[in-house]
């Protein structure tokens, strides 16, 4: 193929080189100035010639996606429940199942009562601004044990204005309580899993939890009675395979009402319980 490209040449040779359609178009769109949901510009103006710079720009990006690397990091943007967020390799690239733990968090919130929330295991803070966000008058806490992942985290509620408290704890070593709602999504991916090859961009402490992926998750079952009010919630997510093996933690642990929750692919992707009242 000839330089220089038009723009949908460009975007054609993206697609030759194995990237999705989508990935494409955001990349161009990025490597343009442009807004990621202009996509439609890219349509109008498809036999433009990319500036030099442009296609300098587009192409070490390019190369970094071919390496596998998150599209979010690339561009330094991840949209989450409505969010804009900025994220980069300090923290884990925020995944849509994970609105499932959001959605499921807004249920329990009344928009009339004022609640304290906890979200564990923050990093980039989606979990917690997406809540701060639908539910202003709630008091939202944040921890992460990573100082790196806190970085992100206020730098995100700084832009977004949004009040959530920021602590640096192991779980909830450092974080008193009382909380009417506790949601985590925290590291569940047995050490040595196959698929841990296709994340290696990723920061592998926010991932992997142990020979069978709940050791985090026993942690924090164990510590939330603690801080949870009387017929307060812990709501958890967890991997595909996962949701029995959590179910039953959480009933030993003497939780109530225990049940899972589905993601958009119809997988059990969220579980949790009531402390007694």
């Amino acid at each position: 193929m000839s330089w220089p490209l038009t723009i949908a040449q460009s975007l054609q040779r993206a697609q030759t080189m194995g990237l999705a359609r989508l990935d494409a178009q955001l990349l161009h769109l990025h490597a343009l100035g442009r807004d990621p949901h202009d996509r439609a510009w890219l349509l109008a103006h498809d036999t433009d010639t990319l500036p030099p710079a442009v296609a300098e720009r587009l192409e070490v990006a390019l190369q970094r996606r071919m390496a596998g690397e998150p599209l979010a990091y690339i561009t330094g943007f991840k949209a989450f429940f409505g969010l804009n967020l900025q994220v980069d390799a300090r923290v884990l690239d925020p995944r849509p199942d994970t609105e499932t733990l959001v959605e499921w968090a807004l249920e329990r919130l009344t928009t009339e009562s004022t609640h304290r929330v906890l979200d564990l295991g923050t990093g980039s803070g989606a979990v917690a601004l997406a809540l701060q966000h639908q539910r202003p008058q709630s008091q939202v806490t944040a921890v992460d044990a990573s100082a790196d992942a806190l970085t992100v985290a206020q730098a995100n509620a700084r832009r977004l204005q949004l009040p959530v408290r920021f602590i640096l704890s192991d779980w909830m070593a450092a974080v008193p309580g009382p909380f009417e709602l506790i949601v985590s999504n925290p590291p569940y991916v047995a050490d040595g899993d196959p698929h841990l090859s296709a994340l290696t961009h990723e920061p592998l402490q926010a991932l992997t939890s142990g020979p069978d992926g709940l050791q985090d998750i026993r942690q924090i079952i164990a510590q939330a009675p603690s801080r949870l009010s009387p017929g307060g919630w812990l709501l958890l997510e967890h991997g595909w395979d996962q949701a029995q093996a959590v179910q039953a933690l959480l009933r030993q642990g003497g939780f109530e009402q225990v049940q899972s929750r589905q993601d958009l692919a119809g997988v059990d992707r969220c579980t949790g319980g009531m402390k007694p009242l």
